[in-house]
């Protein structure tokens, strides 16, 4: 007899084998649920809906930082990107480098969320823009944000205003209301959380804040060996405690799924490779696994999530990983 369990999941390459059921994890029947993940992370931490579900690294570590236990980590990470190269600045706006930032007004959907997390880190450490310097917009009013369910304030020194409920973060870039924005999201059709809808990667009067996102991130990349995670996993640790099992059993169906979509996404690669588009210098690091699950591969990366949550005035210390993640999965 297998032990169903429900699992929300985002739709993307790293999850296909599971949602199509090509990777099952061993006596575990999975009932599963595809959302965008600001609405997943919002109905996790608000009604803990689903028994293991993707989640937002910077409010897990708040979560657990004041006192809820109801989750239990799995080095699971279906998401990373470079995030800070992301951003994006109105024209008129005169934010040439990054430091120009300072003194400006910024749009971001959630203060707490983990894209923004490492962006004001890559800020502040890499070209000396604290979070204090800048001035934020919030999209997500507190009920519809997941720091309504963490218990998230602005920290000490950092101005944070709330977006207008008849405004959006695209509506006011393209006002001049705001300069520049972080990890701006499109609302998805349905979606409950997020409201821009304007297509400002494309519009004339919005540029990036770095001329060549692609060699910002390899630059970052080879200094400090960080790739930042976004999404990790939880299980509810009543689960964990009762089925201790459940806790690796998922994790190696996650590895296997990994697998499966690297070896699917390096066929494509193969292709830029014989037709050069791919420069030569860039080759080693596309050929690389992107996603890599377990604690070995990814302790560094966490622990520089922990220290920059901290020291960005989300959680009140440095959390520890085993007060994070499951004891079990840190040999893996």
């Amino acid at each position: 007899m297998k032990l169903q369990l429900s699992i929300a999941l985002t739709n993307n390459p790293r999850t296909w084998p599971v949602l199509d059921g090509r990777v099952k994890p061993d006596a575990i029947d999975l009932v599963t649920t595809v959302l965008g993940p600001s609405e997943m992370f919002w109905r996790q931490l608000r009604f803990a809906e689903f028994d293991v579900s993707e989640m937002s690294v910077s409010s897990l570590l708040m979560a657990r930082s004041k006192g809820d236990e109801r989750w239990v980590g799995i080095p699971v990470f279906t998401t990373r990107r470079f995030f800070h190269t992301g951003l994006l600045a109105r024209r008129d706006a005169h934010i040439d480098t990054p430091a120009d930032l300072k003194g400006k007004r910024v749009g971001v959907p959630e203060y707490q969320q983990t894209a923004a997390l490492w962006t004001r880190g890559v800020l502040q450490h890499e070209f000396g823009v604290k979070s204090q310097d800048m001035e934020y917009w919030m999209e997500r009013p507190p009920e519809r944000s997941h720091g309504g369910a963490t218990g998230f304030a602005p920290p000490p020194g950092v101005t944070l205003h709330y977006v207008p409920p008849d405004k959006s973060i695209g509506s006011m870039m393209l006002s001049g209301e705001l300069q520049a924005a972080i990890h701006y999201n499109t609302s998805v059709p349905g979606g409950l959380i997020d409201r821009s809808t304007a297509d400002l990667r494309t519009h004339p009067d919005i540029k990036s804040v770095f001329p060549d996102p692609f060699a910002e991130g390899l630059r970052f990349l080879k200094k400090t060996g960080i790739y930042p995670i976004n999404h990790g996993m939880v299980v509810k640790r009543e689960i964990a405690e009762k089925y201790p099992w459940v806790v690796l059993n998922l994790l190696k169906a996650f590895i296997r799924a990994a697998e499966i979509a690297d070896a699917e996404r390096m066929e494509h690669v193969h292709y830029y490779f014989e037709t050069g588009a791919i420069p030569r210098e860039a080759r080693e690091a596309v050929a690389a696994p992107i996603i890599r699950h377990g604690m070995l591969a990814n302790r560094k990366v966490i622990e520089t999530a922990a220290v920059w949550s901290h020291e960005q005035g989300l959680t009140p210390r440095v959390m520890r990983l085993d007060e994070i993640f499951a004891e079990s999965t840190f040999d893996h």
